[in-house]
């Protein structure tokens, strides 16, 4: 049976072109939309783990402004429309997830008639409006729990408990799509948590302004138009959960993601120089074969990994990589950092202003000193410029349009 679009992904991008989020925010809720609907049915086998579509995903910015919620449930209501395809609570402790993991227990058939096997799986997706109603960094099980889970390998999952025989749950498989703002993740994550653990396993979307000013979406977009395209993209979805079995690289899948690997290994890249950010290089290879699986499925039904896929695949996780940086650089930073970053959130919305003025509008969160110490360290880092006009002293982010254009800068 053939499908309505080519690209399932470029179908949803024109879906939610009439939306004021990001373009990255939807499409990654389509990349999780497309991994809800395969599960654990697909897989790439490594002989000693296997790669599976399952991420966690979690779109961050400002309260209210990119509509991280609202981007996701879009998704996420197409999803609801595909038979199988079960839902985890959107709040929970890990003793929840597996109860909840052990509901949603399918017997999956691989193979066709009498020949046939049946393999139980227990697949869930979770979706969640506030990161901080499913997560409490707090509860270490909980947050060792999703880090064992993100694998999703084939296996019969336990955990025991001192007064109890524990859980148990075959071949668990968990794919979250989640929102949050960077002060609950500045507030709540610690350094403890970047690197080996499970913040190295999650995909962060950043978005901090909308893409568009649409006050009213339903006067541009013709509602049978909309619901007729949303039809449409739940019957592929039907398809794309309909696909089973084992994933195998093409040849020249193979060579160039292993000439990718040893330029990875070898050649770390400038822009995430800091140790912080070892824990996703070391995962990046198993974030693109996941990846690489979401795009082969989007376009077809053939189990085959083509290089157009992982090349693509490589490509959107680099892409994300600078917002990444961004959003780990509020992790566990110091109080210095959280200075910076509310000087520098104040001088983007006014441009220029004069010093005496921005302290004001920072001196409830810092003393005198803190402020001129910030200061100085966001003119000597590039990051802030203070220019003599007349009688005043002014203060502005620096950018080289406007450099170019001031006068000397004076260097306190």
């Amino acid at each position: 049976m053939s499908r309505n679009f080519q690209h399932w992904l470029h179908a949803y991008g024109e879906y939610t072109r009439h939306s004021e989020s990001p373009d990255l925010f939807h499409f990654w809720t389509g990349v999780s939309t497309i991994g809800g609907a395969l599960r654990r049915q697909v897989w790439i086998d490594q002989r000693f783990f296997q790669w599976t579509p399952n991420f966690y995903v979690v779109l961050v910015g400002p309260a209210g402004v990119a509509a991280k919620s609202t981007s996701a449930k879009i998704g996420m209501s197409l999803l609801e429309r595909v038979d199988g395809v079960h839902f985890g609570p959107k709040s929970m402790t890990w003793q929840g997830l597996v109860v909840s993991l052990n509901k949603a227990t399918d017997l999956v058939p691989f193979g066709k008639g009498i020949d046939a096997e049946y393999t139980p799986m227990s697949c869930v997706t979770c979706v969640v409006s506030e990161l901080g109603t499913f997560l409490r960094p707090s509860d270490k099980e909980m947050v060792d729990v999703l880090v064992d889970l993100w694998d999703g390998q084939k296996e019969t999952w336990r955990r025991g408990l001192a007064t109890s025989d524990g859980y148990e749950v075959e071949n668990p498989w968990i794919n979250v799509i989640a929102a949050t703002t960077p002060s609950w993740l500045q507030e709540n994550f610690d350094e403890s948590m970047i690197g080996g653990g499970l913040v190295s396993r999650i995909v962060f979307v950043y978005g901090d302004k909308k893409k568009m000013l649409i006050p009213y979406p339903s006067e541009v977009q013709n509602r049978e138009e909309h619901e007729k395209m949303a039809d449409m993209l739940v019957e592929d979805l039907q398809q794309i959960a309909s696909i089973k079995g084992e994933y195998k690289l093409n040849a020249e899948a193979i060579e160039w993601g292993s000439a990718w690997y040893k330029d990875h290994w070898e050649r770390r890249p400038e822009h995430m120089a800091s140790e912080r950010y070892s824990g996703y290089l070391a995962r990046k290879q198993t974030h693109i074969h996941k990846l690489a699986i979401v795009l082969a499925a989007a376009q077809r039904s053939e189990l085959v990994i083509k290089k157009e896929d992982i090349q693509d695949a490589n490509l959107f996780m680099s892409m994300l990589e600078k917002d990444m940086t961004t959003v780990l650089q509020s992790i566990g930073v110091s109080e210095n950092a959280q200075f910076s970053t509310e000087i520098l959130s104040y001088l983007k919305v006014y441009t220029e202003m004069e010093q005496n003025i921005l302290y004001r509008h920072v001196m409830t969160s810092m003393t005198v000193k803190q402020f001129e110490e910030t200061c100085t360290g966001l003119i000597k880092g590039g990051k802030m410029r203070v220019i003599q006009r007349a009688d005043k002293l002014m203060v502005r982010i620096r950018s080289k349009k406007a450099d170019a254009a001031d006068p000397p800068p004076l260097s306190t």
